[in-house]
């Protein structure tokens, strides 16, 4: 069964382990052209037949099996996954599944090609959903990374501007205001402790800490 196709397309090869007290089983996958007329030819009894078989371990009923189905089970994945790199590896899955699950399937229930189209689906839509979840998974992370690093930039720059205008508009304070509003609003002090660290009638302070905040009002455009 390693032999060249004879269309001379090289083919897939792929593992199959095999049920206990089996031979290991090594087939190639016959994606290429010249096999699938095969499967036209294997009738429903014949392929429950070799369904028993390959329940059994034989590895040429296996050999046979491969042969008839494994074209109409690529048909069928590609046409759902769409991308052939993709559609060879679920392809390979599903032979895998049916020689590992041959000694499920019952011959009342459905013939042996459509337990495999079953599968064959079945496999092709989880590939379909992994992959498209793992696109989001990726495109939702790269939106909270983007969107946390706006936010972190924007941010800083905010603050950075705001306290350089801050501290523009204070420099048009007399020292007085200034003084009176770095205590009162930077260090937390009331209007009695400002009059006292400074020496001056608390009236005063008012007064000037009014001014001084109408100035800082005007120059930062902050309207009331």
């Amino acid at each position: 069964m390693d032999t060249t196709p004879p269309d001379g397309r090289p083919r897939l090869p792929v593992r199959l382990v095999a049920p206990a007290g089996a031979r290991p089983v090594n087939q190639p996958l016959p994606f290429g052209p010249g096999r699938a007329g095969r499967a036209s030819h294997a009738g429903r009894s014949d392929l429950a037949e070799v369904m028993d078989k390959v329940a059994h371990g034989d590895k040429q009923a296996f050999s046979s099996l491969y042969d008839a189905l494994a074209p109409m089970v690529f048909g069928i994945v590609v046409r759902v996954v769409r991308d052939r790199s993709q559609s060879e590896e679920v392809a390979q899955e599903v032979m895998i599944d049916l020689w590992r699950q041959a000694a499920r399937y019952r011959p009342d229930q459905g013939s042996v090609a459509a337990w495999a189209s079953t599968i064959a689906h079945r496999r092709a839509v989880d590939r379909v959903r992994s992959a498209q979840a793992s696109a989001d998974r990726e495109q939702a992370q790269a939106a909270r990374e983007h969107q946390t690093a706006f936010d972190e930039v924007s941010e800083q720059v905010e603050t950075r501007l705001e306290s350089e205008q801050v501290r523009r508009c204070m420099r048009g304070l007399t020292e007085l205001q200034r003084q009176a509003v770095t205590l009162a609003y930077y260090r937390g002090l009331t209007y009695r402790e400002v009059a006292e660290a400074l020496r001056t009638p608390l009236p005063t302070i008012k007064t000037r800490m009014r001014d001084g905040l109408i100035r800082l009002r005007d120059c930062m455009g902050v309207t009331t």
